[in-house]
């Protein structure tokens, strides 16, 4: 086979022989002969040279590893286009017919088509292995000519290009791998239904969504450049938050108004971020607005209910003021007429010469009907005052066995008068619940007087304590009446419902039940009945148990010496306590046992407190706020008003501890306000500073100090 060069082998061998004088020629056919020798036994390399049919005529080592055939098996047997992908082959030739227009065959042809006409040809080519392994390679073709230029084959030279195109398939990857991801990420900002925006750092926009587009009525491209500051109605707000996220890097529900380019505003809540490149740089800043049109409108239906409710509860208020207003007033105004009514009924009833049997029948009608609408109107103020939240609780502890004591004292007449026996009962330890002991004893009166009154003749009534689940106890009241059946057991609780009773002989408001209910509730407490028809009914109460009053911090064990202002000096002073729960007022004595100086007195209600302090004078005054009767407030104010009592100083001692129940109480015109536990150091202190403001009421001011 002619030289790969150019030439047969034994041309070249004469042409060396000719110029073998000449030692740079000989040198140069050296370096060319060791050249084409390196070439045809490189391994990196296939060489593939073929006669100008295509047959294959060299075959080198490179060729052998890369392919897997051995030279025998392929030389003037097969082409290179044999060991080529066809479908390749057809691509190509298709490509190079359009190129050059005109036709050329798939094949050989379509692989050497350039070489032959001396165009320089570097292309990719799968080659197929022995076997069928596909190996990708980069292949260079030249034409082999002769001395005339005439061609005599062609020269394939190919490297291994499956590490290429392994990197360009992992490439590849990589990129498609990152448009999935920018798509993905492109995704969500468009998805999002808030208005995304990417500013610079001088605030002008990067980069918006669609959501953007359509709160400013312009197009990304339009926006993009633009300020961020000239999409808001009011610029210099928009610019003022973003120097705050540049100062801050963060802001949150910063309110701005987007405008579109016709000029309609749209509500936004504007939250913002800065960004930074991995070095740390800033870069921007982005920001996400959202439309708050509904909820703006919202809050403004919101805020009109407010004001409506808030219209409405001074309406009610109003209405309340004046429901109480007209109470009382009634109240008044029933009451003086009332007053006569009954006066002068007793009067005659008790007159002389007495009155006549067909008299003194009409006198207890007369009185009946007026003690029982006294009745009414008691209990229908109490049910307003109730209802409008004017009543106040003293909640403390209380000794059941105290209360039960004073109720079974007061309901006593009533009893004998029905013929009814009550049996109280014997308790044993300490019995002690947290309440109102004036509510309390209210309700209790309420339900053994609805016992009694509605008894049989000759029947009986049994109160019993014990307790109602963890730290309850319960009073309960049964009675052997006719009972309830379950339909008026349901309406036991109704105002101005006697359950049929209305044309019975037993009088009633229909109110009592209620009230009761309402106080029990104020207290934490709870009411309820059970009944059987001809066997009776159980009412009781539940109220939270508690322990016995006691002195706090302060307890009675603590050092027994306390500063007194005159115990060395022998004087007496007189302290009337009023108070109508006997533990809290057995605790004022056995403190007032460490001071001697003092005397106690004691009263059980406001009214009779008012009474004692005229008769007695006393130094110091001690007052409960919830008493039986009038209120420790409106004791105070009496007081006050009266010149023989108004320089006492008058202490409060009351459960109602809230702050605001200590300025009320302050502010009313007491001159100190205790609360409850008590604390010794605290109360001893407070009778020291009254006996100290009582004197110098008495003796005025010393020489030297102004009046």
């Amino acid at each position: 086979m002619p030289g790969i060069v150019g030439g047969n082998a034994k041309t070249e061998h004469s042409r060396a022989d000719d110029g073998a004088t000449d030692p740079l020629r000989r040198l140069a056919l050296l370096k060319t002969g060791a050249l084409q020798t390196a070439i045809l036994n490189s391994a990196n390399f296939s060489s593939i040279a073929t006669d100008e049919k295509g047959v294959i005529q060299v075959f080198n080592v490179g060729a052998e590893r890369m392919l897997g055939f051995a030279a025998a098996e392929v030389i003037d047997k097969l082409t290179p286009a044999d060991i080529s992908d066809p479908l390749e082959l057809i691509a190509r030739a298709r490509a190079l017919s359009v190129e050059h227009s005109t036709v050329i065959r798939p094949g050989f042809d379509a692989l050497v088509f350039r070489a032959s006409r001396g165009i320089e040809d570097v292309y990719e080519l799968t080659y197929l292995r022995k076997g069928g392994a596909r190996l990708p390679a980069m292949v260079a073709v030249s034409a082999l000519r002769d001395g005339s230029g005439a061609i005599i084959g062609y020269l394939l030279m190919g490297t291994d290009n499956s590490a290429r195109k392994r990197a360009e398939a992992e490439q590849d990857k990589l990129d498609q791998r990152l448009r999935d991801q920018q798509f993905y990420t492109r995704s969500l900002i468009e998805s999002n239904l808030d208005a995304l925006i990417a500013t610079d750092p001088q605030g002008r926009i990067t980069d918006v969504n669609r959501q953007m587009e359509i709160l400013a009525g312009r197009t990304r491209d339009e926006l993009i450049g633009t300020a961020f500051k000239d999409c808001f109605t009011d610029p210099a707000r928009a610019e003022s938050g973003m120097h705050q996220v540049l100062a801050s890097n963060k802001l949150t529900d910063f309110e701005l108004v987007a405008c579109k380019r016709s000029g309609a505003g749209t509500p936004v809540s504007y939250n913002a971020i800065t960004f930074h490149d991995r070095d740390g740089r800033l870069q921007g800043v982005f920001a996400a607005a959202r439309d708050i049109t509904e909820r703006k409108r919202l809050d403004q239906v919101l805020e009109d209910k407010h004001v409506e409710l808030s219209n409405a509860r001074v309406v009610a208020e109003k209405a309340n003021l004046a429901k109480s207003d007209f109470l009382s007033c009634m109240s008044h105004e029933l009451r003086s007429p009332l007053n006569a009514i009954l006066g002068f009924a007793q009067l005659v009833e008790t007159g002389s010469p007495p009155p006549t049997p067909a008299q003194k029948e009409s006198i207890d009608q007369i009185l009946q009907a007026g003690w029982y609408l006294l009745e009414l109107i008691n209990e229908i103020l109490d049910l307003a005052l109730i209802e409008s939240g004017k009543v106040s609780m003293s909640c403390e502890p209380i000794s059941l066995r105290d209360l039960l004591d004073d109720c079974a004292a007061m309901i006593e007449p009533q009893a004998r008068q029905g013929g009814i026996r009550v049996r109280f009962p014997q308790l044993e330890g300490e019995w002690f619940v947290h309440a109102d002991r004036t509510r309390v004893k209210q309700v209790v009166i309420n339900l053994l007087s609805n016992a009694i009154k509605y008894n049989r003749v000759g029947g009986s009534v049994e109160v019993r304590c014990g307790t109602a689940g963890a730290e309850r106890t319960r009073i309960s009241f049964q009675d052997c009446g006719e009972g309830l059946d379950a339909a008026k057991l349901a309406q036991l609780f109704q105002p101005f419902n006697r359950l049929g009773q209305e044309a019975g002989s037993v009088e009633g408001t229909g109110i009592g039940l209620v009230v009761s209910q309402r106080l029990m509730e104020l207290m934490d407490g709870a009411i309820g009945a059970e009944s059987t028809v001809g066997v009776g009914s159980l009412f009781w109460i539940d109220l939270p148990s508690t322990q016995a009053l006691q002195l706090g911090a302060d307890t009675l064990d603590a050092p027994r010496a306390v500063a007194s202002v005159d115990a060395a000096a022998g004087e007496t002073h007189t302290l009337l306590c009023v108070e109508d729960n006997p533990a809290n007022l057995l605790l004022v004595e056995r403190l007032l046992a460490r001071r001697p100086e003092f005397r106690l007195v004691s009263a059980r209600d406001g009214q009779r407190g008012i009474e004692m302090a005229r008769t007695c004078h006393p130094d110091v005054i001690l007052m409960d706020i919830n008493l039986p009767g009038i209120s420790g407030i409106a004791a105070m104010r009496a007081l006050a008003h009266d010149p023989r009592t108004a320089r006492i100083p008058v202490i409060a001692l009351s459960a109602n501890a809230m702050a605001r129940d200590v300025e009320r109480g302050l502010a009313e015109g007491f001159f100190k306000y205790l609360t409850k536990p008590i604390k010794v150091v605290e109360f001893m202190a407070a009778l020291d500073a009254a006996l100290l403001h009582a004197r110098a009421a008495v003796e005025g001011p010393r020489p030297g100090e102004a009046a």
